[in-house]
């Protein structure tokens, strides 16, 4: 019986898995200038919060940019195997 391929059990393409990336670390330095801004406009205590984002969040920023998404619950996909002689019967 022959094994059926489906499309939806491949893993992303590696220029929209870089885009997704991409658009998860912009968003994490985004929030990471709202931050910035915030401690020129809180004072107190609470100039901590804003604070210990703008430091805090680079790091997280960067490990989740550089996590690779793994396949979906489909598994890898199916290859071929190795190569064999060819002789004739």
């Amino acid at each position: 019986m022959k094994e059926v391929q489906a499309v939806t059990s491949l893993a992303l393409s590696p220029e929209r898995e870089r885009n997704t990336r991409m658009v998860k670390y912009s968003i994490a330095m985004g929030l990471r200038l709202v931050c910035i801004g915030a401690c020129f406009l809180v004072s107190g205590w609470w100039l901590l919060l804003p604070a210990f984002g703008a430091v805090i969040l680079p790091y997280f920023a960067v490990v989740v940019a550089n996590s690779v998404t793994r396949a979906p619950s489909g598994g890898a996909p199916l290859r071929p195997g190795s190569l064999g002689v060819y002789s004739p019967e």
